[in-house]
Parts: C-alpha cells; sequence; structure tokens
C-alpha cells in the first residue's frame, strides 16, 4: 500500500478519502500514502455495501481493501459478531487478524476473535461467549461453532473469504457453502482470489447479488485465451518434436492426447523411463485407477499426462499450462474438446499439434470448425541434440506426492481434518506442505510436498485422524 509522496502543491484524490477521520488517521499513521490498485477499485463498492470478487495476486494489499470497509461499518457498542473471515490455512487466519487490529487501532474496545483448527474448542466457545465484533478463521472450526450454537451468526452483515481459490483447490467447497447457506441472506459478501476458476463463479452465482467484478491484472502478463500452433514433422522424428515443444513452452503440467491406448502406453513408457514425471490414463485403466490418476494429476503429483479422448473425457483440471496433441483427432470436434482444456481463468493457454507433413487435411478440419487459423512453428535443427540427450535434459520431477487415506464423507472427514491431522502437533508439517484435499464418499487424496510425503505417511499410520485410525498410504502411478 506504500506509494509514491504527496505531489508538491496538489492532493490526488484516494479512495481512502471516502474512509472515516478515524480510519484516515490510521491510515496516515501507517504511511499508506496511496491505495494499491485492488485497493483503489474495491473499496468504494464494498464501503457501498456491494457484494465483489476481487481478483489480485498474492501480495496485492488486499487484506486492507476489505478490513477497511469492515472497519468503517462496525458498531463498535454492539459486542456480537458483525463480519466473518474465511482463511484457507490458520497461518492466513492470523495473518489477517493482525492486519484488521492494527488497522483497528483507532477502534477502541475492538475485538477480534480467530477460530482455527490445531487449537482447543472450549477455549474458542468462552471467547464468543464474551463476545467479539469480528471472526477471522478457517472452515472446519467455523463450521464446528455454527453447528454447536457457539458461533451466532444472526448478526453478520458482512462475509469475506479471502484466497477463496486456494480454499476451494484444499477441498473447502463444502464446508464453506455450509457456513454461507447459515448466516443471514441480507449480507454483504466478499470473493478475493488470485484466480477465477470455474468453482469460484458457481459460488458468485449461488451466494452473491450482482456483485461487483474487479480484476486487476499483472501488467507483465497478457490475458489472452487459448494460442494454437502446428508443427509439421514426419513419422520418425514425433518424439523429439515432443521434447521440442516441452522445452520450448514451460509448463508446470501438460496434457498430451494420442488417438490408440498402444500409443499412449509407449510414449508414456518411455518418457517415465528417461526420469519425466508421467502417467498415463486410457481404456485399460478400471475407474478406481483412472481416478487416482487424475487426482495426482489435479493436484500436482504428476506434471505430464498422456491421455485418449475415451479415457480423457473427465479430466477437468484448473491451470492447466499447455495441451499437445501428439496424434490429431479423426473429428475436428474432438480437436475443440481437447484444447479447451487450457486457456482457463484468464490464463493463458497454449495448445500444439503435431501436423503429418507441410498439409494435413485434419488440421484444416479443425481450422474450419475453430474458425482460426492454426499458426505454424518453425523448428531449427538441433545441433548435436539426440533424442537420448533431448529426454535426460528435459526430465524433471513433480513438486508433490499424493496420499491415499482410507476414510471419506461416509466416516464424516472434512477438508480440515486431514489438514489439522497433518499440521497439527502430531504431524508437524507446515501449511505450505500441503496442497489440494479431495474427500470422496470412502477415500482422500492429498497432496504433500515430495520432501516430507514419507514422513506425513509414516505418522498418519500412527496417529489418529478425528479419533480414528485409517491407514494412508502414497499412491503410485499406473504407469509404474
Amino acid at each position: 500500500m506504500r506509494g509514491a509522496g504527496k505531489r508538491e502543491g496538489t492532493r490526488m484524490p484516494s479512495a481512502f478519502d471516502s474512509l472515516s477521520p478515524a480510519l484516515r488517521a490510521v491510515v496516515e499513521e501507517l504511511a499508506y500514502a496511496q491505495p494499491t490498485p485492488i485497493q483503489a477499485a474495491s473499496l468504494p463498492a464494498l464501503l457501498e455495501g456491494r457484494d465483489l470478487i476481487g481478483q489480485s495476486k498474492t501480495g496485492s494489499g488486499k487484506t486492507a481493501a476489505f478490513a477497511l470497509p469492515i472497519l468503517e461499518r462496525m458498531e463498535l457498542a454492539n459486542r456480537v459478531v458483525q463480519a466473518l473471515v474465511l482463511c484457507p490455512t490458520r497461518e492466513l487466519s492470523g495473518q489477517v487478524a493482525r492486519e484488521l487490529r492494527k488497522l483497528g487501532r483507532g477502534h477502541p474496545g475492538l475485538h477480534v476473535l480467530e477460530l482455527v483448527g490445531g487449537q482447543p474448542g472450549r477455549p474458542q466457545k468462552e471467547a464468543l461467549g464474551r463476545g467479539a465484533h469480528v471472526v477471522v478463521g478457517t472452515p472446519g472450526r467455523l463450521l464446528d461453532h455454527l453447528r454447536r450454537g457457539a458461533l451466532d451468526a444472526s448478526s453478520i452483515r458482512t462475509a469475506v473469504l479471502d484466497e477463496a481459490d486456494r480454499m476451494l483447490d484444499m477441498g473447502f467447497g463444502e464446508e464453506v457453502s455450509r457456513i454461507l447457506e447459515a448466516l443471514p441472506p441480507s449480507r454483504q459478501t466478499a470473493l478475493f482470489s488470485a484466480t477465477f476458476p470455474d468453482a469460484i463463479e458457481s459460488m458468485s452465482r449461488a451466494y452473491q447479488r450482482d456483485a461487483v467484478r474487479v480484476t486487476i491484472d499483472d501488467p507483465d502478463e497478457a490475458r489472452v485465451e487459448i494460442r494454437q500452433w502446428q508443427l509439421a514433422v514426419s513419422a520418425d522424428e514425433k518424439l523429439h518434436a515432443l521434447c521440442w515443444i516441452l522445452e520450448r513452452y514451460p509448463h508446470e503440467s501438460a496434457l498430451i492426447f494420442c488417438n490408440f491406448k498402444a500409443t499412449v502406453a509407449e510414449l508414456t513408457e518411455t518418457l517415465s523411463a528417461a526420469g519425466w514425471s508421467v502417467d498415463r490414463l486410457d481404456g485399460d485403466l478400471d475407474q478406481f485407477q483412472r481416478d487416482q490418476v487424475l487426482a495426482r494429476f489435479r493436484n500436482e503429483s504428476v506434471r505430464l499426462l498422456v491421455a485418449t479422448d475415451v479415457a480423457g473425457r473427465g479430466i477437468d483440471v484448473e491451470g492447466l499450462d499447455l495441451v499437445i496433441n501428439y496424434e490429431m483427432p479423426r473429428q475436428p470436434e474432438v480437436y475443440v474438446h481437447r484444447i479447451g482444456r487450457t486457456g482457463r481463468a484468464g490464463r493463458k493457454g497454449v495448445a500444439v499439434s503435431l501436423a503429418m507433413g507441410s498439409r494435413d487435411t485434419r488440421i484444416e478440419a479443425a481450422e474450419l470448425v475453430t474458425g482460426q487459423a492454426i499458426e505454424s512453428l518453425t523448428r531449427e535443427p538441433d545441433e548435436g541434440r539426440d533424442l537420448a540427450t533431448m529426454l535426460r535434459s528435459l526430465a524433471r520431477k513433480a513438486k508433490m506426492d499424493t496420499i491415499h487415506i482410507a476414510g471419506g464423507r461416509k466416516q464424516r472427514m472434512r477438508p480440515g481434518d486431514i489438514l489439522g491431522a497433518l499440521t497439527g502437533e502430531a504431524g508437524g508439517l507446515a501449511a505450505e506442505d500441503v496442497g489440494k484435499i479431495e474427500v470422496r464418499d470412502r477415500l482422500t487424496y492429498v497432496a504433500v510436498s515430495k520432501q516430507v510425503s514419507r514422513e506425513a505417511v509414516r505418522r498418519l499410520n500412527r496417529g489418529r485422524i478425528k479419533g480414528k485410525s485409517l491407514r494412508a498410504t502414497l499412491v503410485r502411478g499406473a504407469s509404474i
């Protein structure tokens, strides 16, 4: 929030001008010269009581963007919960609570209460009984206090979901929905997110009214949808061309489509043998194996997925960087389906197709159905780099492993329970070591940093989750 100093002799209008004298004094005391872009765009709407979706990257000053309007509307004489802030982790909850207290230093008697897992529930219940103006917490613990009647939601006028995409990515969607449904319908609801996946849009439709959309673009990143390319190759140089594409377009995850199971198996085996993080999805896998493969791909435990169209119809991965048509489909409509897996949520998407020769009729058919030209790539001869050298040089492991836990919704497991078991005293992991959590009916998949995954499995098997002993194992790829 710190900006350039004031212009000599003049003062530029600021979004802070609409704040009360007490809040303006604190803002000046903290040397917040000018609001950040997300604050300047969000403050007017939130101060008017409008619902809002704010999209900006981490570190953009969004906490103050919602904290200042909360404080502006606070009735200090009425010590009941008037604002609720949901955060995905205990660490973020602590940061938000500290920022609220700092900005609220000019509000005598302001009480901000944290309700997070990993701490005894009884003291939190007693603190709620004494009264609080703002509650900040994680979904699982907040829902527990709502269910037990300790948290009275009837006076809540503002609800904020901070890092909403991360919250949903960690599997807290069901808890968040139940919390929002328990709040007064007339409340103001604000969602702040670094990305805007389909799940955020669905939540906005369900729980917001005429929400103002604020998007702060990173000026260094062009917001385009899908850039389509073709690369002409002969049959015997396809694998070399694939390596070249993967090197040319940096990616965290890539989806490679083939037409036949045999091609999928052969390509996956070749890449895996060279040390690549790769798995396959085809008709030879049963449903349980397919679910495991997709869970690993979604939670970044595998970087490359080689798939056929039959098995690939259920693939839904947010933030997919790259789609490669190793073999062009026979039907142009299938091409549209394939490339639509990338370029979502306003992110840059790239689709590259290997064309057979200088004129490929399947490429031409795809251009007709999309109404767009597929631009040609030119590949220079790779001096001194044979296929084996390229395979070795491009091999990269995934950052995460996937743990399978033999318990799910039927055992009343929730993402917060899993997160608490992993990051609590028994688990000992940092919140940053835990990724996406998917709770199914009778099992759970959780992504954990590769450096600590084996120790996490050992501790889960030695301890308990919600008082239950549940078997935990590392998920191995279908290609292994």
